[in-house]
């Protein structure tokens, strides 16, 4: 850290005269370097100076600072502004980070997973009514009962594939028994049973 603070004393007189205002000069010399690491230049400010951080991200300042440490220095940085100016201060920003990036990742899984559910659900209802439709003399009984049972068997076989079942899941998985239950003509809770039983469920 010692050896960045003599770089960044190196850059800095250059850096003032390359900007222009009292919130920005007040901000620069209020600034302490913390990191370097991948490829960032982590800038600190006190924790009662936290308002000149928007000096510092403006994009014309931004883009002068990082020039002007790549000439110093030769290092190719994006600058980046937290509050707090000890090493710790970096270490806390870094674990937010880390969790921050945890849970983005724990939602886009999230949201992969319903729409792959939604997805699937989406094409039994699709089969059940291109099935429903493909069936001949759909007013007998015993062809209404063969694609009935064949419908119970893919809905149920596709309930087993579901891993997630959140509540997207369990209302698309309803639909598609709501819309057996109506071209069986069959209560809905009796084809629920069928499917939940082939499942396993019950």
């Amino acid at each position: 850290m010692a050896e960045l603070a003599e770089l960044w004393a190196k850059a800095l007189p250059d850096i003032r005269n390359a900007v222009t205002g009292r919130g920005v000069w007040t901000a620069l010399n209020a600034s302490v370097p913390l990191s370097t690491e991948e490829g960032a230049l982590v800038l600190g400010l006190p924790s009662n100076e936290t308002e000149l951080a928007g000096h510092l991200r403006m994009p014309q300042i931004r883009k002068v600072i990082e020039a002007e440490f790549l000439k110093h220095t030769g290092m190719t940085v994006n600058l980046r502004v937290i509050e707090g100016t000890k090493a710790e201060d970096w270490e806390r920003m870094k674990r937010r980070d880390l969790e921050a990036n945890r849970m983005q990742m724990a939602a886009m899984d999230r949201a992969k997973a319903e729409m792959s559910a939604r997805t699937n659900w989406d094409s039994v209802y699709e089969v059940l009514s291109r099935n429903f439709s493909a069936t001949q003399n759909k007013s007998l009984p015993q062809n209404r009962a063969k694609f009935y049972a064949e419908s119970v068997k893919l809905v149920a076989q596709n309930r087993k594939d579901q891993v997630n079942r959140d509540d997207l899941n369990e209302r698309n998985f309803a639909r598609c028994i709501e819309r057996l239950a109506q071209y069986a003509d069959i209560p809905s809770t009796v084809v629920a049973v069928e499917v939940l039983r082939l499942a396993g469920e019950i």
